[in-house]
């Protein structure tokens, strides 16, 4: 009886053995421990939307199929704010560069330019306290003011001009020039100089011409150096208004939701390790940046445009001799005022007629008796001048003979506490960064998904299941191409990004038309972008590049090419 028993008994311990192994190993398989650890890395959200194990009966929106189920709504709420919060966060990653880029060398051009103003100043108010120090207290503030349009001009102020404010500071100079050095003697214990005397001169100065041709010449020559300049720091400062502009904008709920099904909805399947295709992520990727992709022409012709403009600057040193000249066209302008100094008086004598009035009619105090003007220096004194020998002109025969020039020696290096790069040495730098980046917005897609996409696997995820090879059609860049997009449903642009490039193109347009540098960069965009339509235009597997649609860019730099 015994013997008979036994082998039913055993039987049956074997098949509740079996049973409770295969419940253990299903509830194994059905385990979301590893989402969950997942979900806390990644810090997607709150742990408690995690289930612990897999459910058949998740009211899923994005990541549907058939099957149980690690996600939850609440856990694909949380995706969704994670996968832009993190897409987010690497554009201005790459974004941060390119504008670090920018207002570092904007700052570094405005630091030159600022240290070049500040030494030519100093080497001016060097020429009156020389050589003219009866018009030194008074002709310094002039001096100034000058300077400090000129520095706001090199910024970019539009309403500032060269030529209006070396006429203005001309026009200021010679009611003093004429009373203190071509007349000294008008002036007398029982007279005094008429303020519509003075005004009369200033106003009058151009069509006297006391100065001859000296201050047009000042005037063109600043004009020609500085234009270059002025117009870098009004490019850098488009260059950071775009910058700023693409940072500001969000994304689309369609771009939100094709990136959830490529990144999460693989942990949803207990798939964490899975990386999406490489054609996947650019579909996704260039349909959610179809709008920044639009910039991509305007862009390139910006940057062929700084590009030029560094050019310029790099090529010599224009703008530091145009501003060590001032200094030069100041003396030979009161030289010229001096030396022709009975002729002027006579011109001046039947334009203003008596520039004096008696002491007793307006009382004046001995400090109101100098032509002060209002004028505050705004510019910091940085650089010393030595002296060293003067020379006195020929004999002339008449009243002015003695006229006396003392020279001082320029000091070609700046004092130890300042030492700025040179314009030159600036520019080289600027142009050989800049380059690196005339693709940026084609080439951001391929950026992105290098972080994404894994190259040496056999596998990756398809947004839909795991394939051995992406299938799909892989689309170009920018808005048109998106039409074809498997993916992603782009309807348009956002109105902040549409107003910046037109603000971009105008911007390109003028400068090119107003610099007169010859091509608009057309050639090269057009250039560039029928070498980058080859890799990144639209393709499929058939076409040899594996739903990758991207080969080398042209620079070498950021981009290596998809597979899968």
């Amino acid at each position: 009886m015994l013997r008979r028993t036994a082998p039913r008994v055993c039987w049956l311990w074997i098949l509740l053995s079996s049973v409770l192994i295969w419940r253990v190993h299903c509830a194994s398989a059905q385990s979301c421990h590893e989402v969950k650890t997942a979900f806390q890395l990644r810090q997607v959200g709150s742990l408690r939307w995690v289930p612990e194990t897999a459910a058949t009966d998740a009211d899923l929106l994005i990541c549907k199929h058939q099957g149980p189920t690690c996600c939850t709504r609440k856990m694909e709420e949380s995706y969704y704010a994670a996968a832009q919060r993190d897409t987010l966060q690497n554009i201005l990653s790459y974004s941060f560069e390119l504008k670090y880029l920018i207002l570092g060398h904007a700052f570094s051009f405005q630091d030159t330019f600022h240290s070049l103003l500040s030494f030519t100043l100093n080497h001016t108010y060097s020429l009156f306290d020389s050589t003219y120090e009866t018009i030194s207290r008074d002709a310094k503030p002039l001096v100034s003011t000058l300077f400090s349009d000129l520095d706001l001009y090199l910024r970019g102020d539009a309403n500032i001009s060269v030529e209006h404010s070396v006429h203005s500071f001309y026009d200021k100079l010679f009611p003093l020039v004429y009373q203190h050095l071509v007349n000294p003697g008008l002036g007398s214990n029982i007279s005094t100089w008429s303020s519509e005397g003075s005004e009369c001169l200033r106003a009058t100065r151009h069509d006297v011409n006391p100065f001859g041709p000296h201050p047009q010449e000042l005037a063109q020559g600043l004009s020609r150096a500085l234009v270059a300049g002025r117009a870098l720091s009004r490019a850098l400062a488009v260059g950071a208004d775009v910058l700023n502009a693409t940072e500001s904008v969000g994304m689309a709920r369609q771009c939100g939701r094709a990136l959830v099904r490529m990144l999460f909805c693989p942990h949803c399947r207990g798939l964490t390790l899975i990386r999406p295709c490489g054609g996947l992520c650019l579909n996704v990727m260039r349909g959610c940046l179809a709008g920044l992709a639009e910039l991509d022409g305007p862009w390139r012709r910006y940057v062929a445009l700084l590009e030029a403009l560094s050019g310029v600057l790099s090529g010599g040193y224009e703008v530091e001799l145009a501003l060590l000249r001032i200094r030069e066209r100041i003396n030979d302008a009161i030289l010229t005022a001096q030396l022709h100094g009975p002729h002027l008086s006579a011109v001046v004598g039947k334009v203003c007629g008596s520039l004096t009035e008696p002491v007793s009619s307006t009382p004046v105090s001995p400090t109101s008796r100098r032509l002060t003007p209002s004028v505050n220096p705004t510019i910091e004194l940085q650089i010393s001048v030595t002296s060293s020998s003067s020379t006195t002109l020929p004999d002339t025969g008449n009243q002015h003979e003695h006229i006396t020039l003392k020279r001082r020696s320029l000091p070609l290096k700046p004092s130890k506490n300042d030492k700025p790069r040179s314009l030159k040495k600036i520019s080289k730098e600027f142009m050989g960064y800049i380059q690196r980046y005339k693709s940026f917005f084609s080439t951001l897609p391929e950026m992105l998904c290098e972080g994404e996409v894994v190259m040496d696997e056999n596998t990756c995820w398809s947004g839909e299941d795991v394939v051995e090879s992406y299938t799909g059609h892989v689309v170009g860049n920018g808005l048109q191409a998106q039409r074809h997009n498997p993916e992603i449903k782009v309807r348009s642009a956002d109105p902040i990004l549409v107003n910046m490039k037109e603000k971009l193109e105008h911007f390109n347009q003028e400068m090119w038309g107003e610099m007169g540098l010859g091509t608009d960069g057309r050639e090269d965009v057009e250039t560039s972008s029928g070498d980058a339509a080859e890799g990144s235009g639209e393709c499929d597997d058939e076409d040899g590049c594996q739903g990758s649609g991207r080969s080398e860019d042209e620079t070498g730099e950021f981009i290596r090419p998809l597979h899968r």
